[in-house]
């Protein structure tokens, strides 16, 4: 995501370098040149024109310190205004009543279903909430059972009622039976359409009078650039809801609408989504948005996102194996696997300051020929790694559908990678290590 917007700002600002000072004259000329990259991008023209006008009269009020380059005070000040213009903070879901009740709207396609699965995950996972999923889109008996499956896969209660066609009534009698059943968070996601119409917006402002939830939020696909704040405008007209999400960030997008979308309905947006996964669901962040926009990456999210894999028991067990030296392939199997439920890898990659334009063209299937050949070996071989001589690799290439070097250069990586874990796991070198830099 932002690649392409990224790029453009960066030789926009590229315009000030070597100037001894910020002018009016080149202000507008890199301005110029951002109010294009971001029209390019797909952002409302009113606020593209809006936000370089603000950026333009900030720019010039300011005294730029003889150890600033322009340019760098031109980042700072399009950062800062940026991470202002998506919504300056991070605004929490409100789930104070009990049960919570959150109401899911979107047009058909934008990924509700598979967000109200993300975020029962979410609310078990981060909240510690018991949660149970209501099916409410009574005209597609496909979402009923895609909304099933999902809540078997986070472990969330799943509610429906197969010959009830009225989805205010289902959604009443969801919440009775959650009350009675101790569930204090209930999800309910509803019908949607390929266009705005107005059975559809009736009958979800049905039930939001109806069941009166705790929050409303509006899923929005990403990809769909202008188009998604147009939406987002008709919907909040009629619902007036809470927060807005976006998905499918990890799709073919400009970034438009996380840019617009605040800005045209007044509304903050509260989740960013990408991917399939459960885990794959992030609380927005405007300023780490905007750390991303520019290019600087986004290490705090990075680091939380591994933190929600860490599992303190397996981690003990690993480090008593790196002591003794019997970091296996089984141990690198399991780390592999923890860095996929990251999240996209080139996603993950962009996070990392000054790494994202380098992984453009990064494979996302990079994992699969190491998982192949790893799953390819023995139990004896993954145990034992120093039994794989040239016969048994070349029989592990055949196995997995890889070469001979593919094989070798895993071999090498294994090898590299448990000297350096052991390495850490020893305060005595790392010392030494330090001293030497």
């Amino acid at each position: 995501m932002f690649e392409n917007l990224s790029e453009r700002l960066e030789r926009s600002f590229k315009i000030l370098k070597g100037e001894g000072k910020i002018t009016e004259i080149n202000v507008a000329e890199t301005l110029k040149d951002v109010r294009k990259a971001l029209l390019d991008a797909d952002v409302n023209y009113k606020v593209a024109k809006s936000f370089t006008d603000e950026v333009k009269q900030k720019a010039l009020g300011q005294n730029v310190l003889a150890s600033i380059r322009p340019s760098q005070m031109m980042v700072k000040i399009v950062h800062d205004e940026l991470a202002l213009l998506m919504g300056g903070q991070a605004t929490d879901i409100n789930i104070k009543p009990n049960p919570a009740i959150i109401l899911i709207s979107g047009l058909q396609g934008s990924g509700k279903t598979t967000f109200s699965g993300k975020l029962a995950h979410f609310l078990k996972a981060r909240k510690g909430r018991s949660v149970m999923l209501v099916a409410c889109d009574v005209y597609r008996p496909a979402a009923i059972e895609q909304l099933r499956i999902i809540g078997e896969q986070v472990g969330a209660e799943f509610y429906s009622e197969e010959e009830n066609k009225n989805p205010v009534k289902i959604a009443q009698n969801a919440i009775k039976y959650a009350q009675t059943k101790g569930f204090n968070a209930v999800i309910i996601d509803t019908a949607g359409r390929l266009a705005i119409d107005e059975q559809m917006m009736t009958e979800i402002a049905a039930i939001k009078s109806a069941v009166k939830p705790s929050e409303t939020l509006f899923v929005v696909d990403s990809m769909t650039g202008q188009d998604a704040v147009n939406t987002a405008k008709e919907f909040n007209d009629r619902l007036n809801f809470d927060g807005v999400v976006l998905t499918k960030l990890d799709g073919d997008t400009r970034g438009g609408a996380a840019i617009s979308i605040r800005a045209v309905v007044d509304k903050p947006i509260k989740f960013i989504s990408s991917g399939e996964k459960p885990e794959t669901l992030d609380v927005f962040h405007p300023e780490r948005m905007a750390d991303r926009i520019l290019g600087m990456g986004d290490i705090v999210s990075l680091v939380e996102k591994a933190q929600e894999q860490f599992d303190e028991t397996e981690a003990r067990k690993l480090q008593a194996k790196l002591r003794k030296n019997q970091f296996d392939f089984n141990d690198f199997y399991k780390q592999i696997q923890q860095i996929k439920k990251m999240g996209n890898i080139k996603d993950l990659m962009g996070m990392i300051p000054k790494i994202g334009k380098m992984v453009k063209d990064i494979d996302e299937t990079a994992f699969k020929a190491t998982e192949a050949i790893i799953m390819s070996m023995t139990q004896q071989e993954r145990e034992q790694p120093s039994i794989i001589d040239t016969r048994r690799r070349k029989r592990i290439a055949a196995g997995s559908g890889t070469n001979i070097n593919e094989v070798n250069k895993l071999m090498k990586q294994f090898e590299e990678t448990r000297k350096m874990m052991k390495t850490m796991t020893n305060k005595e070198k790392m010392k030494q290590m330090m001293k030497k830099r």
